[in-house]
C-alpha cells in the first residue's frame, strides 16, 4: 500500500468532473480530505491523503493532471525558517504525522516534508514563528 499527502489545485472553470468517484472507481484509490477551500468561480485547493497501489497512484495522478488539476506534494507549501528556529521542539509535540521530530542526541528538530499534512498545528505551537504554511494566496482571495 502506497500513501502520500498531496495538494490539488483546481482551475476556476473546473466543473462537472466527478474526480473523487473516478479516483475510487477507475484507479482503486482511497482518500482522506484533510483540508478544502473551494468557492464558486475561484480556484480551489484540496489537501488529501491518497492511498493505493503505487501503480494506481501514479495513474490517478496522471488522470488528475490530464483534466487540468495541478498536483503537488503538500510539504512544498510548508516552510521552516532555520534562522528563527531555536530547536525548542514545541512543534514536535503537536505534529500528528511525525513530520517534525527530534534527532537525538543532538536535540535537533528535523522536518520531513514528505510526512507533512499542512495541518498548521506547528505554526500555532512555535514560539519563534519559524513555521509557515503558505498556500498560493490567489486561491483563497
Amino acid at each position: 500500500m502506497y500513501s502520500k499527502i498531496v495538494s490539488l489545485r483546481f482551475p476556476a472553470t473546473f466543473v462537472n468532473e466527478p474526480i473523487s468517484a473516478n479516483l475510487i472507481r477507475k484507479f482503486d484509490l482511497t482518500f482522506n480530505i484533510l483540508k478544502a477551500t473551494i468557492y464558486p468561480r475561484k480556484e480551489g485547493l484540496v489537501v488529501m491523503e491518497l492511498s493505493g497501489r503505487r501503480k494506481n497512484f501514479q495513474r490517478g495522478i496522471r488522470y488528475l493532471q490530464s483534466v487540468g488539476i495541478k498536483v503537488e506534494s503538500v510539504g512544498e507549501d510548508v516552510k521552516r525558517d532555520e534562522d528563527k528556529c531555536f530547536q525548542c521542539g514545541a512543534c514536535t509535540a503537536v505534529c500528528p504525522t511525525g513530520a517534525l521530530s527530534i534527532r537525538r542526541p543532538e536535540m535537533e528538530v528535523i522536518f520531513d516534508k514528505s510526512k507533512c499534512s499542512a495541518c498548521e498545528m506547528c505554526v500555532m505551537a512555535c514560539p519563534a514563528h519559524a513555521m509557515e504554511v503558505k498556500f498560493d494566496r490567489t486561491l483563497l482571495d
